[in-house]
């Protein structure tokens, strides 16, 4: 049996992708209207009084493309947390008018090497910073879950942990060239989701997506282990924009 690899994990994460089915929203009063962007507004609100108490982040985009309209990416302690979120929502009259079409559970994760020896993870603020994160704010969003392959000779879990060390080392120094351009969430989803990893990027440049998913393709680690999901990008959303989106 290959050596299991050490994790380190952080908050539980839930990205919640859902459409407008307009045909609804047109055939509300405007006053109905009114309500359900209060509703929606009142819960942005108390979202981001969760993040300003350092009790969890929430990311809201807007999806380009008939994958989804919009998605919040919630990060909390718990999994109740994440339920309960999900929970209040659906009761809200806005809600009566979108569908889900797409979730992700998972966890937010780093590898078990960037602990210092002799040290809790959980006492250095670097790493608790990066299990914890208050979500970037970023002009777009880019989330896709991968796996790693497990076919014939192209099995990552049989590799031996250095075999896998220096394949992610490499793989590391790509994503290095994009620091400052790209800020990266990675979420473990093994037991969780159907996927191993959740990726989101966040980016002021969405070409910069393009550009760094397309580099790692020629890197060994992706072009023999990495099997890819769906692709969802968007754009940044707060009230004005999503004043303008809901607007008839």
């Amino acid at each position: 049996m290959s050596e299991a690899v050490h994790t380190l994990e952080g908050w539980y994460c839930l990205h919640d992708f859902r459409a407008i089915d307009w045909n609804i929203w047109k055939s509300l009063t405007a006053q109905e209207r009114n309500r359900a962007e209060d509703e929606l507004y009142s819960l942005l609100g108390k979202y981001q009084q969760t993040e300003d108490q350092k009790q969890g982040s929430t990311a809201f985009y807007s999806i380009v493309g008939q994958k989804a309209d919009f998605v919040f990416m919630h990060l909390r302690e718990t999994l109740e947390e994440l339920n309960e979120l999900e929970t209040e929502f659906n009761k809200s009259l806005f809600a009566q008018v979108t569908v889900p079409t797409y979730s992700y559970v998972s966890i937010v994760e780093l590898g078990g090497y960037m602990a210092k020896p002799g040290v809790d993870p959980m006492e250095d603020p670097e790493i608790v910073a990066r299990l914890k994160p208050a979500l970037p704010k970023a002009r777009h969003l880019c989330f896709y879950p991968m796996n790693k392959r497990r076919e014939g000779n192209d099995n990552w879990y049989m590799l031996s942990v250095e075999e896998r060390r220096n394949f992610m080392r490499s793989h590391g120094m790509i994503g290095r060239n994009y620091a400052g351009k790209i800020k990266q969430i990675i979420t473990g989803s093994i037991g969780l989701d159907d996927w191993e990893w959740g990726v989101t990027l966040f980016a002021e440049d969405a070409l910069q997506f393009k550009k760094i998913v397309h580099e790692m393709r020629f890197d060994e680690t992706s072009a023999r282990f990495g099997d890819f999901g769906d692709f969802y990008v968007g754009n940044l959303l707060d009230k004005q924009k999503m004043e303008a989106m809901l607007r008839l």
